[in-house]
């Protein structure tokens, strides 16, 4: 074996949260799919991970019962699954041991959010030697706010602030600082079509 699908934090946690309207790609959920069940007919190695916050009292605390694959979405008996509680998938996990053990040199990422749990997972994998290819379409995010932002807006609000960082323009930032640097830029239908 040497890649492995890294599905990161497609979790109903998200879908809680008041942000989850404004969301890059509601159907985020098939095209995962699409690269889980590539991955399972090539022999790749899939691994699920998960992001926890216990004791917070959000929506990504594990007493709170949103930390759990969105509906569409099912590891399979032998597919590696992990908790992270940092933002990137290795720091706070044994990911890089697994790999390691299987032999796995290439990366694939995917999941929730494009700049940060993604983003960061692709730039400690490049820096742990890894070949990484980052699913850009795999992957989905919301609007940023401004750090001077007023704490507590609706959505409405955020959404209508003109320094509002839209989720295009994170996105395209993403490919920016990955391309070339830390990651290889792939979507769905590269990767099912190789």
């Amino acid at each position: 074996m040497q890649r492995a699908l890294i599905v990161i934090d497609v979790q109903e946690s998200f879908r809680r949260r008041p942000n989850w309207a404004a969301v890059s790609d509601p159907g985020i959920v098939a095209k995962v799919d699409r690269l889980v069940q590539h991955a399972r007919a090539t022999g790749d190695l899939v691994v699920w991970v998960l992001h926890a916050e216990p004791g917070s009292g959000n929506v990504f605390d594990p007493a709170e019962g949103f930390v759990h694959y969105i509906d569409g979405l099912e590891p399979e008996t032998g597919e590696i699954e992990l908790v992270k509680t940092s933002h990137n998938a290795f720091t706070t996990t044994n990911l890089q041991q697994i790999l390691t053990q299987r032999g796995v040199r290439e990366v694939l990422i995917s999941g929730i959010r494009t700049e940060q749990c993604c983003e960061t997972t692709a730039r400690v994998a490049s820096d742990l030697g890894f070949d990484v290819t980052f699913v850009i379409d795999a992957t989905a995010t919301h609007p940023i706010e401004h750090r001077d932002a007023a704490p507590d807006r609706t959505i409405e609000e955020i959404l209508a602030d003109p320094l509002t960082l839209g989720t295009d323009a994170v996105i395209a930032r993403t490919e920016y600082a990955l391309a070339r640097r830390f990651a290889t830029i792939s979507t769905v239908d590269e990767v099912t079509a190789s």
